[in-house]
């Protein structure tokens, strides 16, 4: 057998199963502690220095060779969902976005509510479609968007038996856990919430596998960030830092000259602004050196922990390195080589000097 064939295999099974059980572990924006309890436990296990900070951010430390000098790695363990807005005597739930999420991604079925006390199951309810124009739902057949304002979510539980489990307007809703399973189409990966648990897998492969980079990495799961980068704002505020580094998806779209596949993309500007040119070139550097094609792009409707950090001044050099993804936001589509060659790209960058 292809030697390289067969250590590509392995690395797709191995990034497969890790972003596998990173999914299952839900973690809606301001809810993580599930993921927390996972990342926490994994990474006691990998015996590496790991923290929580006060921000919900879980901190990996790589010692370097030059501790005076220090670069971070981020990528986000919230996803997006719903938030209960309102409940009534009929345990009839009525929700609205978390993050850059659409009910009509999801649509009708199983979501997870998370309670103070108890996560239970409900149906996410669009209503009836054998209806005329005196119903509501006939204007959505065939004339206006889904909107969370048309939809709700039945529980069929008394507002008692809701107020026991501690679900409460501010409780989070996120696509019920039996429906999380991703699924191999071949060499990709196919479900709910690559972003941005794909990048966390690549953190922790780095937290693996790095053990000399030439100055201190910090591997940042940031909380918070799909409702303003909040966990890595706090971070970048209070730890000084050479470069940041962003891990996330990357949008396929016609408007974009992104290509499907293996090859990773690195970005130059988006909605938050534009990116470090010469971070971007010492990425691009060690991509050769590791042998990695990079695709390069500028697009919108987008921000990074990264972008939104340099923004606010927090950080003077950020860059942004994605793999490319279909349906973002949505049943997301990704292929596993290109996530390998992100962790190839940073640990050669990690391990050698390109300033």
């Amino acid at each position: 057998m292809n030697l390289n064939g067969d250590k590509a295999l392995f690395e797709y099974e191995y990034l497969f199963t890790t972003i596998e059980k990173l999914i299952m572990h839900h973690s809606p924006s301001g809810v993580e502690g599930e993921i927390d309890k996972f990342l926490l436990e994994y990474c006691q296990a990998l015996g590496v220095e790991t923290w929580q900070d006060r921000a919900g951010n879980i901190i990996i430390k790589i010692p370097g060779l030059d501790s005076t000098r220090a670069i971070a790695i981020t990528g986000h363990k919230d996803e997006i969902g719903a938030i209960v807005k309102s409940i009534d005597e009929q345990g009839c739930l009525q929700v609205r976005k978390l993050g850059g999420s659409f009910p009509w991604v999801y649509g009708e079925g199983v979501v997870d509510i998370l309670g103070d006390k108890e996560t239970i199951s409900g149906i996410l309810c669009f209503g009836s479609r054998h209806v005329s124009h005196e119903s509501p739902q006939k204007a959505q057949q065939q004339d206006e968007p889904l909107l969370w304002e048309d939809a709700w979510v039945e529980t069929k539980y008394s507002l008692e038996e809701l107020t026991s489990a501690g679900i409460r307007p501010g409780s989070r809703v996120v696509v019920g856990k039996h429906r999380k399973k991703p699924i191999r189409l071949k060499d990709y990966i196919a479900g709910y919430t690559l972003d941005n648990k794909a990048s966390v897998a690549i953190l922790l492969s780095l937290a693996k596998y790095v053990k000399q980079p030439v100055v201190d990495v910090y591997l940042v799961a940031s909380a918070k960030e799909e409702v303003g980068a909040i966990g890595a704002l706090f971070f970048t505020q209070n730890k000084s830092l050479d470069a940041l580094i962003a891990l996330e998806i990357c949008p396929l779209s016609s408007e974009y000259p992104i290509q499907e596949g293996e090859i990773p993309v690195l970005l130059s500007q988006d909605g938050y602004g534009i990116y470090d040119e010469d971070l971007n070139a010492n990425l691009a550097k060690a991509a050769n050196e590791a042998q990695v094609p990079l695709q390069f792009a500028a697009i919108t409707g987008f921000g990074s922990d990264a972008s939104i950090a340099m923004k606010f001044g927090h950080v003077s050099r950020a860059a942004c390195l994605g793999f490319p993804t279909a349906n973002t936001h949505g049943y997301e589509i990704a292929h596993l080589g290109a996530i390998a060659n992100c962790i190839k790209i940073l640990s050669t960058y990690c391990t050698a000097e390109f300033e």
